[in-house]
Order: structure tokens, then C-alpha cells, then sequence
């Protein structure tokens, strides 16, 4: 059974996860275990070994990350290329974007990643994050692995302020938009033993698929495991713990269909 928590929205009755448990290192146990300082902030942020690595990762950091401006724009537009898998034209980086494990971010042409804006493909077994040609993610947004993946396709539109967290596999497809504040819950924590904290228990996820043109509405939180259709719609605030067919559009908390 789960309870949500920071994980499932937190929405009482919500319905088994199907996955199975995966093990996820903590943040704290990355920084605070075993081994030297360099080494743990080279596996927690540049994802590759070695100090030539970590000093290219920091040179690029320290050049061009908080820069303002149009010099600002020009350098990252420069520079990041030297860290990602790959990017390709056009590509505009705002200002205090941070990238974690970035050779294994992979962008297309045309893209806009706006200020303040986290990519994070961090993980020992995943891909990582790929985003497609004419994507905008907007400020403030969080793309988060955890051993997961992340696909952003062609053409789609991410609010500021948006989270899309990832402990195996999410992708928004073509020409979706996600408005602002939308939060995709791409994983969930295992609470069947309550004789010991959740936080101390692993960690599920089965993924999300977002079709293609669907529209989720500002603030809504869509779980683990749940399917939305093509050119489905969820409603401002909604929770979306069940499949949204294509065409169809939801609404709540906890969100049903209306039509």
C-alpha cells in the first residue's frame, strides 16, 4: 500500500504501485558517506569520475552560469555545449541554469531553457534527460532523475515552476502544455512496513506518459503509473492518480473524467 507522501500526492485509498522497489541512494547518504569530499560532490553533481572532469564542469560553472545579460546568454550558449551529450542549435540558456550529470543531457535545436532552471539527469544505470526541437521549459522548473529517465518531445511547453521527477521513465509528448506549477510524481516511496520510517524503505515507480497536445492545467499533480491521453486536458489543482483517456478531460481531487 502506499500513502503518497512526498512521493504520491499524499491522497488517502491512493491504489497500489505496480513497480518494484528500486534502490535510490539518498542525497545525504551521497554526501555524508564514505569517501573523500571531491569524490562525493564529482558523483552527485558532474557524474563522472577524475579531476579533469570536475574541473571543467566548475570552469564552465564559474564562466558563464550566473553571468547576466546578453554576455551571459552568449557564454552558456558556448559553453554548456562543452559539458552536455549533445546540443544543438539555437539554444538558449538562462541565467543560474544548473545542470547535474550533464553528458548525459542530450537537447535539440530551437530550445529555451529560461533562469533558474535544474536539469538533473543524475543516476549509475539511466539515460538521463533528452529534450526535443522547439521545446521552452520555463523558470524555476525542476527535471529530476533518480536513476530514471526524462523525454520531452518536440514542441512541448513547460510552465515555470514546474517539477518533473523521474525514478524510471517520464515523457511529455509533442505539442503538450504543461502550465505553471505542474508537478508529474514519477515515482513513489514503499510504506508496507510501518515499523520502520518511510524514508529508510525503497522506492517504486512504473513511470508517466503524457500524449500528445494534452493540456494539464496550472497547479495539477499527476502520479505515478497514470497514463494521460492525446489531447486529453486536466484541470487546474487536479490530482490524477487514474488514466485520463485521449480527448477526455478530468477535473478534482482526486481527479475524475467529465466528458
Amino acid at each position: 500500500m502506499s500513502t503518497g507522501g512526498s512521493e504520491r500526492g499524499g491522497v488517502p485509498g491512493a491504489p497500489p504501485i505496480k513497480g518494484a522497489a528500486r534502490e535510490i541512494a539518498r542525497a545525504q547518504d551521497q554526501l555524508f558517506g564514505g569517501g573523500g569530499a571531491r569524490a562525493k560532490y564529482s558523483a552527485l553533481i558532474v557524474g563522472r569520475p577524475g579531476l579533469g572532469a570536475l574541473i571543467k564542469y566548475e570552469f564552465v560553472a564559474l564562466l558563464s552560469q550566473w553571468v547576466p545579460g546578453a554576455l551571459g546568454l552568449a557564454l552558456r550558449k558556448v559553453c554548456y555545449r562543452w559539458l552536455l551529450g549533445s546540443c544543438g542549435r539555437n539554444v538558449v540558456f538562462g541565467q543560474n541554469v544548473v545542470l547535474r550529470h550533464p553528458h548525459k543531457i542530450h537537447i535539440a535545436d530551437n530550445v529555451v531553457v529560461d533562469d533558474n532552471c535544474l536539469l538533473d539527469a543524475k543516476g549509475d544505470a539511466n539515460q538521463g534527460i533528452r529534450i526535443g526541437r522547439g521545446v521552452f521549459v520555463g523558470r524555476n522548473t525542476i527535471l529530476s532523475c533518480k536513476n530514471g529517465d526524462i523525454e520531452i518531445a518536440d514542441g512541448a511547453n513547460v510552465g515555470f515552476n514546474c517539477e518533473i521527477f523521474s525514478a524510471s521513465r517520464v515523457r511529455v509528448g509533442p505539442d503538450t502544455l504543461l502550465a505553471a506549477y505542474v508537478y508529474l510524481v514519477g515515482g513513489d516511496h514503499d510504506a508496507r512496513d510501518r515499523s520502520v520510517p518511510v524514508i529508510a524503505q525503497g522506492r517504486k515507480s512504473d513511470g508517466i506518459s503524457i500524449g500528445a497536445g494534452a493540456w494539464l492545467g496550472a497547479r495539477a499533480t499527476i502520479l505515478d503509473g497514470v497514463t494521460i491521453g492525446d489531447r486529453a486536458i486536466v484541470g487546474a489543482s487536479a490530482v490524477v492518480r487514474d488514466d485520463v483517456p485521449a480527448g477526455k478531460t478530468a477535473v478534482g481531487i482526486p481527479a475524475k473524467v467529465i466528458d
